[in-house]
């Protein structure tokens, strides 16, 4: 038998899971806890936040304190849980529609505030749950319920709107890069401030049966094809795309309370 410590980080009462088969939320899942094991942390020390969607599931069940949240306002809710007890490790898991659209504007200001949390977006490009509408990260002529000739709306890239926004570590990996993807969220977890990893899964359902990917495996062989570990064109790229130093919202406002109360 093959040990997988990481399993007590599940609640095994609430499993199976309820994705489709062939989903890559249950991938990314496993990274997020195989990282939290990797960093030390524990189930007394670590909350997980998550909003709406197929993705945000994933808290339920994962066998920490966690809070299911309103559509788009994970990363509210965990920045106060974070301002509370700072002492706290604080992760978000989020989906493309759930982040970037109507969680769009605390996404942004939780970037520029740098707060300091670990915001996990499972991206799928499309609305899963909800019945496949395209969402802020479809790509251009791509297929979906409110798209049935193909997407003309420009789509986000949320690796690139957290690096403008001012989030200081930002990664992106794929459902078929598992190990690569759990050195990003470990990698994120090291960092003092706003992290992101943007993690691509597959969506046979919603996205793939629409868009010419007749299993989920020719999904993940698309990540494997078109994914390059530096910039390259017509590729996309994985690995750590910034990460910089400042001082984190958490840290500035118990500063300024000290400062003030003297």
């Amino acid at each position: 038998m093959i040990e997988r410590s990481y399993e007590k980080f599940f609640r095994q009462n609430r499993l199976p899971h309820l994705w489709c088969p062939g989903c890559g939320n249950g991938i990314v899942m496993k990274a997020i806890v195989q990282a939290v094991e990797k960093k030390g942390w524990t189930q007394d020390n670590t909350v997980i936040v998550s909003g709406i969607g197929c993705s945000s599931r994933a808290s339920g069940y994962m066998d920490f304190d966690t809070l299911h949240t309103a559509h788009g306002r994970a990363i509210p809710f965990a920045t106060g849980i974070k301002l509370a007890n700072p002492d706290l490790n604080v992760v978000v898991i989020t989906g493309d529609g759930d982040c970037t659209a109507i969680g769009g504007n605390h996404f942004i200001h939780g970037c520029r505030r740098n707060i300091n949390l670990n915001v996990i977006l499972f991206n799928n490009n499309i609305y899963g749950m909800t019945g496949g509408q395209a969402s802020p990260t479809t790509p251009l002529g791509k297929k979906a319920t409110t798209a049935p000739y193909g997407s003309i709306d420009p789509p986000f890239d949320a690796c690139n709107l957290a690096i403008a926004a001012g989030a200081t570590f930002v990664a992106r990996s794929t459902a078929f890069h598992v190990q690569h993807l759990v050195n990003m969220i470990s990698s994120s977890f090291d960092n003092e401030g706003f992290s992101f990893v943007e993690a691509l899964v597959q969506c046979p359902t919603s996205y793939g049966r629409k868009n010419k990917f007749p299993t989920p495996a020719s999904m993940l062989q698309w990540f494997k094809d078109n994914a390059a570990m530096k910039p390259t064109e017509g590729k996309f790229t994985i690995g750590v795309l910034h990460s910089s130093t400042a001082e984190s919202y958490d840290h500035a406002y118990y500063r300024l309370i000290d400062e003030v109360v003297g």
